[in-house]
């Protein structure tokens, strides 16, 4: 009776300290959001609202991750000036000048062709797990379901000619 007593407390001790142990995803997560602090990523979890699709009654609503790029490029008349929008990949009526299966949330018909074709450029390079793109005059956003670590480096690539082209 005695050792199954201590082994009942022994089993309960190693099952609370398992619990409490990170899972390998959460691993991978912590991993991903060092590097992308070392990258120059500011990393942080927002609830995204997202359009009414196209077919439906109401938009959605999802908590992701976004990877931030703060702009150090831009002087004061460029910020008081500066046209935010913001993109996803959800297909509604609002497409005019992006490509297939992504739409606007807010900018739309307000930004330069030249412009337009940077986003497009942008949206070509990114991972498919990026489910929207944000600009304002502080920071470029790109909100990431983190699929693969590799693909941190595919998004700094992406974005890097928007910061510079300050779009």
């Amino acid at each position: 009776m005695k050792w199954l007593i201590i082994s009942v407390v022994m089993m309960s001790l190693i099952g609370s300290v398992m619990w409490v142990m990170p899972t390998p995803r959460q691993r991978f997560q912590a991993q991903l959001r060092l590097r992308a602090r070392q990258l120059g990523f500011q990393v942080q979890l927002v609830k995204l609202e997202l359009p009414r699709a196209t077919g439906e009654m109401e938009g959605e609503s999802i908590s992701v991750p976004v990877y931030r790029l703060p702009r150090h490029n831009l002087s004061r008349e460029q910020k008081e000036h500066w046209v935010p929008w913001t993109i996803c990949r959800v297909a509604t009526l609002a497409t005019a000048g992006l490509p297939e299966g992504w739409s606007w949330i807010r900018g739309e018909g307000r930004l330069s062709p030249a412009a337009l074709e940077s986003i497009a450029k942008a949206i070509s390079e990114l991972p498919d797990d990026v489910v929207a793109m944000e600009s304002t005059p502080i920071h470029l956003s790109v909100f990431w379901n983190e699929g693969e670590g590799q693909a941190l480096e595919q998004i700094k690539r992406a974005s890097e000619p928007l910061l510079e082209a300050r779009v």
